[in-house]
């Protein structure tokens, strides 16, 4: 019988991958990683001089595509013939979204909009949209919105309601001019297929719609704002579709981009923390994934709907038909690591790497794992970029306290990955309040993979073991699963995930099993570290907040009454 294959892209924050896999066994026969040519938009908008403020990430759709345009040399390199592959999956962080024309034109690529800076695609980590995230939970919370609950009780400014406000307030123009707000995930999958078929997993988990009720009611959001009350069926779509959902089949000109056929079919698409479950065979209750790269996304199943706080979304079928997908994370993980290398590694580490013939990031890690817990003295909350979960605070910032001037780059570079275990343990914690059980982890992502001592000290905090994937590609791998099943059984794919899962996951033998001796260092850190978390979390103090307003130049000057409030 002729092997079948199928298409997981991947579209991460700097990168977007596409993987070739054989439908029968997962195995995997050919993978291209592309970088974005523009990356994240921080500074200017390409090719201007218009700079963006304080806390924008935006990205260039050309980019998205030019991912695409790299299956015909997989298909080339793997030697397999194009009406052998059944299905294309895609998967995107999330939530990126971008306000399109009817006929799925970026407003970006136009003239007369492409140098207005809410024009364009706005990354998962634009933070800009905070003011507008505080006064949707304001709002929701002062008329008791029933939906407020299933998001962990606050909206978080990366989710797409606050991102539509920001562009309606501070560019109507071109709110007015966009027929739809789109995820990035879902414009991909209209690019290829020729349609627009929105994925029920973004809507669930980023634009508060829910399979029993669809979206909050046209009320709540002429309380936003008059101009929102109709923003639903105005900018958005009621029309959604599941997981594993066959949107559609290669347009001509998309068979023709691709060098596969007009036969291929083509799943809705899925964010990259669901997707990963099926390709680490996490079908039912009990097990956490973690997604980790420059941030880290958390999910786990259940049977029953409950109550977390700071989850990011709790959406029935969001990712397993038949339970509950409870998403939550961290903002920021790899990213810190990355920003400790190049801001504060001095030269002579650099130089010491050179010399061994490893990278820079080997050289922290064999230096810090000599390291015993505690030993280095300092405690750091991970908040580069904010805190995504239980906070849901986007306006937080990071700190390394206990810093000496004995204190060494490894033992701050050790801090930081602690950090990041401390904060999944937090997130743990938060799960098991509520009634969720979490037994074991299960890792994927490139630093699962890269980093031997993150692992060993996540499985020490949580005192959990973790499995990690077999795939480094794991989202890809999720997302080529998700085409086979589009493509159905009748055209040698699956008829439902569960099977698909079950002959095409990937999950390595070893695994990180906790050490007891350490986990009781770790205990007394943790509980360090909730207690920082209280303290600058919760309001006790907002000196982050505060420097973060002097940082905009929002004020220009202190008066007696708010220098004695901040002491």
């Amino acid at each position: 019988m002729t092997k079948k294959y199928s298409i997981g892209i991947d579209y991460g924050t700097q990168s977007g991958r596409v993987l070739l896999v054989e439908v029968e066994t997962g195995r995997e026969i050919a993978t291209m990683v592309t970088s974005y040519k523009h990356g994240v938009i921080e500074d200017c908008l390409p090719g201007t001089d218009i700079k963006l403020g304080q806390d924008w990430a935006l990205q260039h759709p050309d980019d998205y595509i030019d991912v695409i345009k790299t299956i015909p040399e997989v298909i080339k390199h793997a030697g397999v013939r194009p009406e052998d592959v059944i299905g294309i999956g895609v998967d995107f962080t999330s939530c990126t979204i971008l306000p399109i024309k009817k006929d799925g034109t970026p407003l970006c690529f136009l003239d007369e909009y492409r140098n207005t800076p809410n024009a364009w695609v706005k990354l998962w980590k634009h933070h800009a949209a905070q003011k507008q995230a505080n006064k949707l939970n304001e709002i929701a919370a002062e008329r008791g919105e029933a939906f407020l609950s299933l998001y962990g009780g606050k909206i978080s400014s990366e989710w797409m309601i606050p991102k539509i406000m920001q562009v309606l307030e501070e560019s109507p123009e071109i709110f007015d001019a966009a027929d739809l707000f789109i995820e990035a995930g879902d414009w991909v999958v209209m690019k290829i297929i020729g349609e627009k078929v929105i994925s029920s997993c973004s809507a669930g988990y980023k634009a508060l719609w829910q399979k029993q009720t669809g979206y909050p009611e046209e009320v709540f959001f002429k309380a936003l704002d008059p101009r929102l009350e109709k923003v639903v069926d105005e900018k958005l779509s009621r029309e959604v579709y599941p997981i594993g959902h066959q949107a559609g089949f290669l347009t001509e000109a998309a068979a023709s981009l691709t060098g596969l056929t007009t036969r291929t079919a083509v799943s809705t698409f899925i964010c990259d923390a669901p997707v990963a479950l099926p390709a680490v065979g996490v079908t039912e209750p009990g097990k956490m994934v973690m997604v980790m790269g420059t941030s880290l996304c958390h999910f786990i199943l259940s049977e029953e709907e409950v109550k977390v706080e700071g989850i990011c979304g709790s959406v029935e079928d969001g990712a397993m038909p038949g339970l509950f997908g409870y998403e939550s994370g961290q903002s920021a993980v790899g990213d810190i690591f990355e920003w400790f290398m190049k801001n504060c590694v001095p030269a002579e580490y650099h130089r010491e790497a050179e010399e061994q013939n490893i990278d820079i990031y080997r050289l922290l890690e064999n230096k810090a794992s000599r390291l015993k817990p505690g030993e280095s003295g300092l405690l750091a909350l991970d908040w580069w970029n904010g805190n995504r979960s239980p906070l849901v605070d986007a306006d937080l910032s990071g700190i390394i306290l206990g810093l000496t001037l004995s204190t060494k780059p490894e033992e701050m570079y050790r801090a930081l990955l602690e950090a990041t275990a401390f904060g999944t343990n937090l997130i743990i914690e938060t799960h098991k309040n509520a009634g969720i059980d979490v037994n074991e982890l299960v890792a994927c992502g490139g630093l699962s993979q890269k980093n031997k001592l993150l692992m060993q000290i996540f499985s020490d905090v949580t005192n959990m073991k973790i499995h990690i994937a077999g795939s480094p590609q794991t989202p890809a791998l999720g997302a080529a699963i998700y085409g086979a099943v589009a493509a159905g059984k009748v055209n040698s794919g699956y008829d439902n995930v569960f099977d698909a899962s079950s002959r095409m996951a990937n999950l390595l033998d070893d695994t990180y099993n906790p050490n007891q001796e350490h986990h009781q260092i770790y205990q007394q850190l943790f509980a360090e570290y909730k207690r920082l978390n209280e303290y600058f979390g919760r309001g006790l103090n907002d000196v982050m907040k505060r420097l973060k307003t002097l940082k905009k130049g929002d004020v220009t000057r202190h008066d007696n009454e708010s220098i004695m409030a901040a002491r």
